[in-house]
């Protein structure tokens, strides 16, 4: 490939991701204008997810040679059981905090996967990522905001603040998991982890709140279109055209989005002392998965995957750049 046609082709990747990326940041609007409970969005979500992901996968002929064997199905499977609860608990995040804050705090995605691998894999936490760990640290619990007041017991914004955690570490497992699910289309696996969070999330589900959730359907059936169908094509399109370097930073663009969103629908925004902690996780993620170390260039390849959004199915091998993105 020419070097011309490359930097077509990394420019269309951007925008792709861009365009991705500020979808995602429209997450959280979705789900709190839905007006359904936590487990109700979840559920609709890959009800409807399914559905596109399932006619996208069939008009493009991916369920022809899937490279599916029965144990990668089994670990697509396991990442979908964390990869679900994980929306439940963000998205139960964003009605006792906000969705900014929820969203920043879930953004600790990486440094999870690290200490991760190196509990259940023995993965070594070298100098630079332990400093990267703690200046991403340093910057939630600025970012977390906690006054005097909150420490009550009972506090809804300390559960808000737990929920979010909970869901980043969700993510974190369901990534060192799936990332394991090479040589098959992420979107498969992708329609596997939807598929399976039907029945998995049924009996979480009020299926009688249905019938009143009225205009809240528009917005559910978002979730599943949108969210979780044209998002995820944007998401793995452009990681084959992209460097890791460029897909790391692009995927701030969500947390932007989000706190823009917030903001101009809800009128929340962060304090100046949240606000000094942003930068140190975003900079802390960068470090992680670019490999920064003080003093050194940095490297092509990170240790740890770039954050992405709401799923990690776009971890899974794709053919070109990187083997895990």
């Amino acid at each position: 490939m020419s070097t011309s046609e490359t930097t077509r082709q990394e420019s269309r990747g951007a925008m792709e991701l861009t365009a991705a990326m500020l979808l995602s940041g429209t997450l959280g609007v979705f789900v709190v204008e839905s007006g359904a409970s936590p487990f109700n969005v979840v559920f609709y979500r890959c009800v409807f997810g399914t559905l596109f992901l399932g006619l996208y996968c069939l008009a493009r002929g991916f369920f022809k040679n899937h490279g599916f064997t029965p144990k990668k199905l089994g670990l697509a499977a396991l990442g979908g059981v964390f990869i679900v609860f994980n929306w439940a608990f963000l998205f139960e995040s964003y009605s006792t905090t906000s969705i900014s804050v929820a969203t920043v705090v879930y953004h600790t995605q990486p440094f999870f996967v690290v200490l991760l691998g190196a509990v259940l894999f023995k993965d070594r936490i070298t100098a630079h990522k332990a400093g990267w760990l703690l200046v991403a640290f340093l910057g939630l619990i600025l970012v977390a905001g906690v006054s005097t007041s909150d420490l009550s017991a009972g506090s809804a914004y300390l559960t808000g603040l737990g929920y979010a955690l909970l869901a980043a570490l969700f993510y974190g497992l369901s990534t060192i998991i799936t990332k394991r699910v090479t040589g098959v289309k992420p979107h498969l696996v992708a329609l596997v982890q939807v598929l399976l969070g039907i029945p998995l999330l049924l009996p979480f589900t009020q299926l009688g709140e249905s019938a009143d959730i009225g205009s809240g359907w528009a917005w559910l059936v978002g979730l599943g279109f949108i969210h979780t169908g044209v998002m995820y094509v944007l998401m793995y399109s452009s990681y084959q055209k992209l460097p890791t370097s460029k897909i790391a930073v692009l995927a701030f663009v969500y947390p932007a989005a989000a706190m823009i969103c917030d903001w101009a629908v809800y009128g929340h925004h962060v304090s100046l002392l949240q606000a000094l902690g942003i930068p140190l996780i975003v900079a802390a993620s960068l470090g992680i998965n670019l490999g920064w170390r003080p003093g050194r260039r940095p490297v092509a390849a990170p240790a740890a995957t770039p954050t992405a959004p709401t799923t990690p199915a776009e971890q899974v091998s794709a053919p070109r750049k990187r083997t895990t993105v």
